[in-house]
């Protein structure tokens, strides 16, 4: 009869538990993965699925007892860790959301918001089609293996157990105006361009004072930037590219601060 002792029960919880704590908080918080629209359900699978894909390639773990203060610490450890990952990746997608913000408030559609169902908050129209282009852009660059990979170096280069430095949180911190910026430049064309359409219709309501500026200025601001947004799509999407490189070169740094 096959006995079992703690040690070697701990050792194997440990090799499967504490990767899939990781690997479930970066699915959980991530992109895409992390949205509403995919059920907790199927996250938790996939997580499980990519945990057992990847347990054979890992350095050793730690023996430890579940149920003891060290056990819970570490799961916490590994939570932190993934979660950061995410929050990282969602720095990105944020910079686009907030691009297609001032773009709506510079068009006059600010008022035109819908529900975005992957977060449940309230965006405008122009953010979340951004959004869906980047997530799809996201997805055709194989940006989610890269993460995968990302990840499964992570467990060396921030072997469990000794994975949380102050660097990390700082990363994360420092990356915030990051955001802002990025958001900024992917738009600033369309903001120059409806700089100097509001600027022409300022002219001409002080040439011709008996005009209705406003019945007419709504309408043609709207028009004007909905062709100045498409045909600003393309500096977008080669923008993205550098943006996304940018952040996924991130990652890999945040995964090896020490």
């Amino acid at each position: 009869m096959l006995e079992l002792t703690d040690t070697q029960i701990g050792t194997w919880v440990a090799t499967f538990i504490l990767p899939l704590f990781r690997v479930t908080a970066v699915l959980m918080t991530m992109p895409i993965f992390g949205t509403r629209m995919l059920p907790a359900r199927v996250r938790l699978y996939v997580a499980v699925a990519i945990t057992v894909v990847i347990v054979p390639a890992l350095p050793p773990l730690p023996e430890f007892d579940p149920l003891s203060l060290r056990g819970l610490l570490l799961c916490a450890e590994q939570i932190i860790v993934g979660a950061l990952f995410g929050l990282a990746l969602q720095l990105l997608f944020q910079a686009f959301v907030i691009a297609g913000q001032i773009v709506a408030v510079q068009m006059g559609m600010a008022f035109a918001s819908m529900v975005d169902p992957a977060n449940g908050v309230n965006v405008t129209v122009i953010s979340q089609f951004l959004t869906m282009l980047v997530s799809v852009l996201f997805l055709l660059m194989n940006g989610h293996l890269v993460v995968f990979e990302v990840l499964t170096e992570s467990f060396t280069t921030l072997p469990v157990g000794n994975a949380l430095v102050v660097n990390q949180f700082w990363e994360l911190a420092g990356r915030l105006g990051w955001v802002f910026a990025a958001g900024l430049l992917l738009i600033l064309p369309v903001i120059a361009a409806l700089l100097v359409v509001n600027i022409a219709f300022g002219v001409m309501t002080r040439a011709a004072p008996q005009l209705n500026i406003f019945s007419i200025g709504f309408p043609l601001t709207l028009v004007m930037g909905m062709f100045i947004f498409w045909v600003g799509l393309a500096d977008v999407l080669s923008h993205y590219q550098a943006l996304a490189s940018e952040a996924l070169q991130w990652l890999r740094e945040l995964a090896r601060a020490r």
